[in-house]
């Protein structure tokens, strides 16, 4: 499709929002006069829970904000409340040196409002809503699942909704086991004339893609469905999520063979040669790779065939980050079956405890851990918190099952959480650190005891320390991110940090970090400098255009069709990386503008936005973004405080 045409005609509505951007209207409802395209409104476009704290911001490109009032119309256009604007928070780029604070604090009533700007400014919001808390998070959560739906990889696919697609990667029922790949320096290119297989072969079918692309990992796997079992517990009666917690659960058990005591990291190739062509090198359906007429020796016979790679040697060590998430999720898996069905409940723990005990807990600190192939693509500098975490949810299952391990694991995770507190490779939730759900978790194992020098007061006050970094870092912000915008995984790391904050505040009934997770949500949702949410269908703006091979093939490039409906994308990351973007001669060209003025408007602090297919660096999805905002969104949805 053609770069889009700047807006020039007003919506006022969700529902035709996506035809809206694609065809150039104006969806940010903003006034169509030379005054108003200087001013931008920001907005949390999905909306705030009532009782909790609401703020929006106004950009402008003077100073003249300084009279500028607001007022708040309903669906109606009814005024419902009135004020001036905020305190300056910031200077944020050249062209809008000016950010200013709209306090929504007082309004409370449910209903659809938007902000209209009057006196020095002109200009109008997007829509929001006010709603109590599970009103607005459940049907994001629902959402988020459709996305998983949409990823299922295997025979068991999902079909019904307009990006489904037939089964796929039937070959991986009987994939052929590979030795380790070697690769350069930068992960780039492998450096083996071809792969070796070990002549062993196992069913690794099912699953789901790892993002934009197909590859499966089993660390982003392990991770996400962790994260579905957490909200699980909240959201017991939500079938679609306990089905594809099922769905993940399956797949990690797959990759887990404990015959030989072997477990494989990863389906798929993403990094080749000449001689070995990945899946990275061709744009497809997921369903085409079973279809290639492809014999051994040919370039594109992983691409049918696709490798399986080892974590370890049969019976060897396993590297720990891997083996704490992949117990943990076993773990997790008993304490779910415990009341429904002990014996299953008791087939998961031995499996959790077999994972466990073989992880590589000498790992010596200067060999990478073994996430992926190339371990560029996903690097990891912490493993403690993994065993930690398996370390708890072992013990929280035994206690349910009455195993009289329970002790022996409160103290072993007790253990790594010590050495996790003592470490300098500490971060906040995401793909690559889970101490904030193992903290959580092990608190309830000690049940206010001490063991190995920890309690739970060590435990929430590493939590605080997370917080605390966000909090800092939004302190210096003008639109209060958490995150950091010029750097990989701006969005799910504020994700990370609402789901610490609410996991934090039930552990703890310590609500000082409320405010900050609303307003990190808001961030994430559109209250941000490029004015749009970075959820696929969550709010009136949001990307059209994701790295994502079945969304461009299959899904809507005229507003009409599908969408990717739920998928979480990196968001804003630094200039530099997008320097270059992705390229496919199969890729359906798709480049969406913002509503008014273009990205290149509202980039800002040395990082970018740009919503166009070949962007990888900031609108493709990912499982672990994705699961990370449904953790969120489940948690905020139970707030009974909100």
């Amino acid at each position: 499709m053609n770069a889009l045409r700047s807006p020039v005609v007003l919506v006022t509505t969700t529902a035709v929002s996506i035809a809206a951007v694609l065809v150039g209207l104006n969806v940010h409802g903003e006034a169509a006069t030379p005054s108003a395209a200087h001013v931008a409104v920001r907005v949390d476009q999905v909306g705030y829970v009532r009782g909790e704290t609401k703020q929006a911001y106004v950009m402008s490109p003077t100073k003249a904000l300084a009279g500028a009032r607001f007022k708040v119309v309903d669906a109606k256009d009814k005024v419902v409340t009135a004020g001036r604007l905020g305190a300056v928070t910031g200077h944020w780029n050249a062209k809008f040196p000016s950010v200013r604070t709209v306090d929504l604090s007082a309004l409370d009533k449910p209903g659809t409002y938007r902000i209209v700007l009057s006196g020095t400014a002109s200009g109008r919001s997007p829509a929001f809503r006010i709603a109590d808390a599970s009103e607005l998070m459940t049907p994001l959560v629902r959402d988020n699942v459709r996305f998983l739906q949409a990823q299922r990889d295997g025979a068991d696919v999902v079909s019904g909704d307009g990006l489904s697609h037939g089964p796929s990667h039937l070959a991986d029922e009987d994939a052929t086991v590979y030795a380790d790949p070697h690769y350069d320096e930068a992960g780039e290119e492998l450096l083996d004339e071809n792969l070796t297989p070990t002549g062993v072969k196992t069913d690794v079918s099912g699953g789901w893609f790892d993002a934009g692309d197909f590859l499966k990992f089993t660390g982003t796997t392990s991770y996400s469905t962790a994260e579905l079992l957490l909200a699980e517990r909240d959201l017991p009666d939500m079938e679609a999520l306990s089905a594809e917690a099922e769905h993940g659960l399956e797949w990690v058990d797959k990759m887990w063979d404990g015959d030989s005591g072997t477990l494989y990291a990863q389906v798929g190739i993403g990094a080749g040669n000449d001689a070995v062509r990945t899946d990275h090198d061709v744009w497809r359906l997921p369903e085409a790779d079973d279809r290639l007429d492809v014999s051994p020796g040919d370039p594109d016979y992983t691409i049918k065939h696709r490798p399986v790679f080892r974590a370890n040697k049969p019976g060897e060590p396993i590297t720990p980050s891997l083996a704490g998430r992949v117990a943990a999720v076993f773990a997790l898996a008993a304490q779910r079956a415990a009341d429904s069905d002990p014996d299953e409940a008791r087939e998961w723990l031995e499996k959790a405890a077999a994972v466990y005990d073989l992880a590589d807990t000498d790992h010596h600190p200067d060999q990478p851990l073994v996430t992926a192939f190339p371990s560029a693509f996903y690097p990891e500098d912490s493993w403690q918190d993994d065993m930690e975490f398996a370390g708890a949810e072992l013990a929280l299952a035994a206690r349910d099952l009455g195993d009289d391990r329970e002790a022996d694991w409160t103290g072993e995770a007790a253990h790594w959480a010590k050495a996790y507190l003592d470490s300098d490779v500490k971060g906040t939730l995401n793909v690559a650190d889970v101490s904030a759900l193992a903290h959580v978790d092990l608190a309830t194992a000690l049940d206010g005891a001490r063991s190995n020098g920890v309690g739970a007061a060590d435990l929430n006050k590493d939590l605080r320390r997370q917080l605390e970094d966000g909090v800092d870092h939004a302190g210096h912000d003008p639109f209060g991110a958490g995150a950091v915008y010029d750097d990989f995984d701006a969005v799910p790391h504020t994700f990370g940090l609402v789901a610490t904050a609410r996991l934090y505040a039930k552990a703890t009934g310590d609500t000082r970090y409320d405010a900050f997770a609303g307003r990190q949500r808001g961030w994430a949702l559109g209250a941000n400098p490029w004015g749009t949410s970075f959820m696929i269908g969550a709010g009136e703006v949001y990307p059209h255009c994701p790295e994502h091979q079945l969304a461009n093939l299959r899904g809507s490039l005229d507003g009409k069709g599908a969408i990717l409906r739920g998928a979480v994308v990196n968001g804003p990351n630094a200039a530099d990386k997008l320097a270059e973007l992705n390229g496919f001669p199969t890729m359906k060209k798709c480049t969406a503008a913002p509503p008014s003025g273009a990205w290149t408007d509202f980039d800002g602090k040395g990082s970018r936005y740009v919503d166009d297919v070949g962007a990888w660096q900031t609108v493709e999805p990912s499982l672990d973004f994705t699961t990370t905002a449904l953790l969120a969104f489940t948690l905020t949805a139970q707030d009974e405080d909100a």
